[in-house]
């Protein structure tokens, strides 16, 4: 098996990750699929990604064949919408990879388009979005995640997507047990990423307000209890990682601070579905889902008075 074309749906800042990595190695093999208006933006803008100007290959679905890989980067907001590109794009060879946060992206493309097509992935990246510009730290992203749902080893197209990704700035990290990471990162986005979205405060007030400590640890525990009934062992509440900045701010306050919709839905959206068909009570990502929405319409300009 060898992986000579690559599309990538989502340009955005995990998308971005991939430009910078692929692009050069790849060339015309390497594609950005976009429609309407952001095709047209993103094939005369490009993206800048620290502060270096890439021109992108950008193509709708309808103009792209014999795809090896696509890596889905899409708002998790966007992706039953994109759901017909991806079936266009996918052929009977094409391995998928869901670069989405969460725990159930791969299940939603893989309902369009046949789960044997699915490897599960996450990506570890701390990276701002201002506009076309795209910021992050190379030396600090641990970068890609990935591993095979129905085994620990590694299947012959996670070995070809190695070689393709050997000698790039891609990171890449095989994971036995990729389920239950994808879970340590759900459970942590929830914990951390949301509270302080809420409360528009920089990490710090994690360790500096017991507060909002016990939010976060309210919610870790209702994360845990749903991973339990399905079959994924968390660990105890964490804390927050000892080297992050008092003032970072993560990606759903980012959203906010730039009033985009965030991913709520993918978060403590998805909790609150689980936590009624597995019949646990999730009070606190159901406050944290309300309450994250109700700014969404504050920044819309909803609230006029």
């Amino acid at each position: 098996m060898n992986i000579q074309k690559v599309a990538l749906l989502g340009a955005g800042a995990v998308g971005a990750y991939f430009i910078l990595g692929l692009s050069e190695k790849l060339g015309d093999n390497f594609i950005v699929v976009a429609t309407g208006e952001r095709k047209e933006r993103l094939k005369k803008d490009g993206i800048i990604i620290n502060d270096k100007h890439y021109h992108l290959n950008v193509k709708e679905p309808s103009e792209v064949t014999d795809i090896d890989l696509l890596l889905v980067s899409t708002k998790y907001g966007a992706l039953t919408d994109t759901l017909d590109d991806i079936r266009q794009l996918v052929s009977e060879h094409t391995t998928v990879a869901s670069l989405l946060n969460g725990i159930d992206s791969e299940q939603i493309i893989g309902e369009a388009i046949g789960m044997e097509h699915m490897i599960y992935s996450l990506m570890r990246i701390s990276a701002e979005r201002k506009g076309s510009s795209v910021f992050f730290d190379p030396s600090v992203t641990a970068g890609f995640f990935y591993g095979e749902a129905n085994t620990n080893e590694k299947t012959e197209r996670i070995l070809a997507m190695e070689e393709l990704l050997e000698n790039t700035d891609i990171r890449c990290n095989f994971v036995p047990d990729i389920l239950g990471d994808q879970w340590m990162k759900f459970a942590t986005n929830v914990a951390f990423n949301l509270p302080q979205a809420v409360f528009s405060v920089g990490a710090g007030a994690y360790t500096d307000s017991e507060h909002i400590d016990f939010i976060s640890r309210k919610l870790w525990d209702e994360v845990m209890a749903i991973a339990t009934a399905t079959g994924i062992s968390l660990p105890s509440f964490p804390g927050i990682w000892k080297n992050t900045r008092n003032n970072a701010r993560f990606s759903t306050l980012q959203d906010l601070d730039s009033k985009r919709q965030t991913e709520i839905d993918m978060f403590a959206g998805v909790m609150v579905q689980m936590g009624a068909e597995l019949n646990i009570p999730v009070p606190y990502c159901e406050y944290t889902l309300h309450a994250i929405k109700a700014l969404e319409e504050k920044n819309s300009g909803k609230f006029v008075y």
